[in-house]
């Protein structure tokens, strides 16, 4: 068994359900759901919207592939409708990432393990330290508190609501 943690965010429709089907769908394909940080509300990253996103990060027990885990993510994406209209970034009703899985380094055209850029990025971080705080960055060797306090993004993430940790 294999430990996967992923990246939900939603800015358009009803974000915190579209969230809670994102999780609901990845606990009936890709393995068991074990750990849920708290919503955070956050501005844009790496574009302007009037949206703002709510974002969660989750860590799941599989027995898949990373390649299948990202092909099942792409396909629940889907299905809650997710519209990709370019590279760029943009506003979306969906959007999951591969933060982690287990300590494995994937470098690939279509997926890399660790998230590229999760270290740049206080909305990933933030919620990141509730679920695997503990955790260090298998390429950048640091605990993720430590990246947090280097981290040179001071967008505002906001703590919408508080969740028990599994």
């Amino acid at each position: 068994m294999s430990k996967v943690v992923l990246l939900l965010g939603s800015n358009l429709g009803n974000r915190v359900e579209i969230l809670e089907k994102a999780i609901e769908a990845i606990g009936a394909s890709i393995g068991f759901v074990d750990k849920t940080s708290s919503l955070y509300q956050t501005e844009p990253w790496g574009f302007t919207s009037e949206h703002l996103f709510l974002n969660q990060v989750i860590s799941v027990e599989t027995t898949l592939s990373p390649i299948d885990v990202l092909l099942g993510l792409q396909e629940i994406e889907n299905r809650l409708g997710r519209v990709r209209k370019s590279d760029q970034y943009e506003s979306r009703t969906i959007d999951i990432d591969i933060l982690f899985y287990d300590n494995l380094r994937v470098d690939m055209e279509q997926l890399q393990i660790p998230h590229p850029r999760l270290h740049k990025r206080r909305f990933t971080l933030i919620p990141l330290l509730e679920v695997v705080g503990d955790f260090f960055h298998p390429v950048l060797n640091e605990r993720l508190d430590v990246i947090v306090e280097n981290c040179s993004d001071k967008s505002k993430v906001e703590l919408l609501e508080k969740i028990e940790i599994n």
